[in-house]
């Protein structure tokens, strides 16, 4: 419902009003159809008989005039009609420059601004907690990968011992018990090449395939065995922080 303003003596504004209101305030002769008014949507202030059908004031119905309290007296009769005073049609009702009334931020308003000055602030610490939480965990994700690679090869590694006691030499991939390179292939275990490394020891290379990894994809991880003690080394182009701790060095 609208809420409406009038000016006293067309200066001093007063309001809001429901319509309500200000019909009865017209109907006790508090104000006339010459009094400026206005209301939200409207561009200037305008005369109160020029907006009579939208607010549905009778303006033929006699206006009884305020009279103050206590003040008793005999009925006069109405006063004559005078053409000055009558208002002008809706039409040719003049623009008055006498600005609306300035309204402030609402309630509404006030707590949007608060609630965006709030989520602004949240967006900002989970800016934070990403940058820190996002490397950690891109970290334990490639750890994780290389161990499980680490563990699949353990148990070639158990075949190419066996292998070399028996047989007194390395073996070679497509041996007896043994496969081609890439059909080892399976999780971040992508191929694995067997046979012998310059130093004359048995070795095991394994090309780690971990797609959108720049850190693994196609690195290397070397297992070194050496017939004449027993004994194995691991070693790996990976970054020490994501080798297990038996291939770091």
């Amino acid at each position: 419902m609208s809420q409406w303003f009038y000016a006293e003596g067309n200066r001093q504004q007063h309001g809001p009003l429901a319509a309500d209101a200000l019909i009865a305030m017209y109907q006790a002769g508090r104000i006339t159809l010459d009094t400026l008014v206005w209301r939200d949507g409207m561009a200037q202030w305008q005369a109160l008989a020029s907006v009579a059908a939208e607010l549905g004031l009778d303006t033929t119905a006699s206006v009884i005039p305020a009279v103050e309290a206590g003040m008793a007296g005999p009925p006069q009769p109405p006063a004559l009609p005078d053409a000055a005073a009558a208002p002008a049609p809706a039409a040719a009702a003049p623009a008055y420059t006498m600005p609306p009334p300035r309204k402030g931020l609402s309630g509404c308003a006030i707590a949007g601004i608060i609630a965006a000055v709030v989520l602004v602030v949240l967006l900002g610490i989970a800016g934070i907690l990403a940058a820190i939480a996002l490397p950690a965990y891109q970290q334990y994700t490639h750890r994780a990968k290389v161990t499980q690679a680490r563990a699949q090869l353990s148990v070639i590694q158990s075949e190419v011992a066996a292998f070399a006691h028996d047989q007194g030499r390395c073996p070679v991939n497509d041996d007896e018990g043994f496969q081609a390179a890439e059909r080892y292939a399976d999780g971040p275990v992508g191929a694995v090449r067997i046979g012998r490394f310059d130093n004359g020891h048995c070795g095991i290379e394994a090309e780690l395939s971990v797609p959108g990894s720049a850190a693994l994809e196609g690195k290397l991880l070397w297992l070194d065995f050496d017939p004449d003690q027993g004994s194995w080394e691991c070693s790996g182009e990976p970054d020490d922080t994501y080798l297990p701790a038996d291939c770091r060095g």
